[in-house]
């Protein structure tokens, strides 16, 4: 297995060949099977900058990266944590195709964030799920800061991503059903518009609105 470093050296040039064939194919391919087996529904709030940006998401499930990536139509590099990139060889190339940046969990992921400024330094989208992991409600945990801080960082656009009922159809159990799923896409909230502390409190609130507007299995 790759050691990490290797990994994150990577992460300093473009897609390879394979992350771009996937970007390319695989959104429409979720978008119709979203619609066929979740009764998917995407919502826009208004227009999604040009990269570069951060997207910040809150996070139910493994469908939310794909679900996220193909209501932006865009190549979405993700943080992704480090122990995921590790459990299993299919996974590994399946991420890291993606352009997934391996994000330890028990220490300060400092390479990972400089890989995230290096790609958004470069024109590229980087995406982050605040709660850091999967969470059976939203409000179980305190969002951390980080997304709205390479936004400030980088000085570029914070799109907040609102996704609900993906708890239902692929939640910590790992169990697939049938239930309906929207994503909720923000316009974006420009990077002048307070500190790290005050974005991520405009973005928790959004969220937490969606939520209540739009309930899992309700329409």
């Amino acid at each position: 297995m790759r050691p990490l470093s290797g990994i994150l050296h990577t992460l300093n040039v473009p897609l390879p060949a394979r992350g771009r064939f996937l970007w390319w194919a695989c959104p429409p391919a979720v978008r119709l099977a979203g619609r066929a087996f979740f009764s998917l529904r995407i919502d826009r709030e208004g227009p999604t900058p040009s990269p570069p940006f951060v997207v910040a998401a809150n996070h139910y499930s493994h469908l939310d990266p794909p679900l996220v990536g193909a209501a932006l139509g865009l190549p979405v590099r993700f943080l992704a944590l480090d122990e995921i990139l590790t459990a299993n060889r299919f996974v590994n190339w399946l991420l890291l195709g993606y352009g997934a940046i391996p994000t330890p969990r028990r220490r300060l992921p400092i390479a990972a964030v400089r890989a995230a400024l290096a790609r958004l330094a470069v024109g590229e989208v980087v995406g982050v799920f605040p709660e850091a992991t999967r969470v059976a409600r939203w409000g179980d945990l305190e969002p951390k800061r980080g997304a709205a801080w390479l936004a400030l960082k980088a000085n570029v656009p914070l799109v907040p991503v609102a996704v609900v009922g993906t708890d239902r159809a692929l939640g910590l159990d790992n169990r697939l059903r049938r239930a309906a799923v929207r994503v909720v896409v923000r316009r974006a909230i420009p990077p002048d518009r307070g500190d790290a502390g005050a974005l991520t409190a405009e973005w928790e609130a959004w969220v937490t609105a969606q939520v209540g507007r739009r309930p899992p299995g309700g329409s």
